[in-house]
């Protein structure tokens, strides 16, 4: 453990996408750390392994629906938001309506979210954390709604920064380099992209959710109270290789 067991008791915390991978590895990540944690998502696929813990309330919530705002209103104070909730289709994404499906959940779903709990978050001088990706700073030919999407969550996350800096609402974003998880399953298995990507990463390895979920804790932290439109990747030296 990085931080102090107590450090965020007393603290309400809302991530989406909050079922497996990265999302749950944060969600836990807070509860550990005493803050009340409510992991929004949609049902795993049948056989998945469930990866929070019972200390995590889960709530059904899909991020293009209308009921962000009503699942939020029955919160009676909010300290933390994190948007994990995400989705990638690889070599479906030239498709208008794949294309238009990713964007909707990944970027479109963020701002949902920010939306609706700016009110909650202004009256705790909360902050959010959001999730871009590796793919905001490079293009990918079989994914181009994730890679667009995610590239905007990075000038979304600016732009919340300032827009909701009055309201003493901190908004910073986690970049993710090439992480150990159910989305990127498809390349670990893939012997040839794998080693690729390994060979361009300093660290070489792949990253794990809980590596990444240490960072996402630290800029909910009072460590982080001077930062706020910060891309912070998580990414074994992959961005800069």
């Amino acid at each position: 453990m990085t931080f102090q067991n107590d450090l965020l008791e007393g603290k309400t915390a809302f991530v989406t996408g909050g079922f497996s991978g990265i999302g749950a590895a944060i969600a836990n990540a807070l509860a550990q750390l005493g803050a009340h944690v409510v992991a929004a998502g949609v049902p795993l696929p049948e056989g998945a392994p469930d990866a929070l813990n019972r200390a995590v309330r889960r709530i059904t919530l899909d991020v293009r629906s209308d009921d962000i705002a009503a699942a939020l209103h029955a919160f009676e104070r909010l300290d933390i938001v994190v948007n994990c909730a995400g989705v990638i289709s690889r070599g479906d994404e030239h498709r208008i309506d794949v294309f238009e499906r990713v964007m909707d959940i990944n970027l479109n779903g963020t701002m949902r979210v920010c939306t609706a709990a700016r009110a909650l978050l202004k009256a705790s001088g909360g902050c959010i954390v959001n999730t871009a990706s590796m793919l905001s700073f490079f293009g990918g030919g079989l994914v181009p709604a994730y890679s667009a999407s995610k590239g905007a969550v990075v000038q979304l996350t600016k732009s919340l920064a300032l827009a909701y800096a009055a309201d003493g609402i901190r908004v910073n974003a986690i970049a993710p380099g090439w992480i150990a998880t159910p989305l990127t399953e498809a390349l670990q298995s893939d012997d040839g992209r794998s080693q690729a990507i390994l060979e361009r990463t300093p660290l070489r390895r792949w990253g794990t959710p809980d590596e990444v979920a240490q960072v996402a804790v630290f800029l909910c932290t009072p460590a982080a109270s001077f930062m706020t439109g910060a891309i912070v990747a998580v990414d074994g030296g992959y961005l800069v290789a």
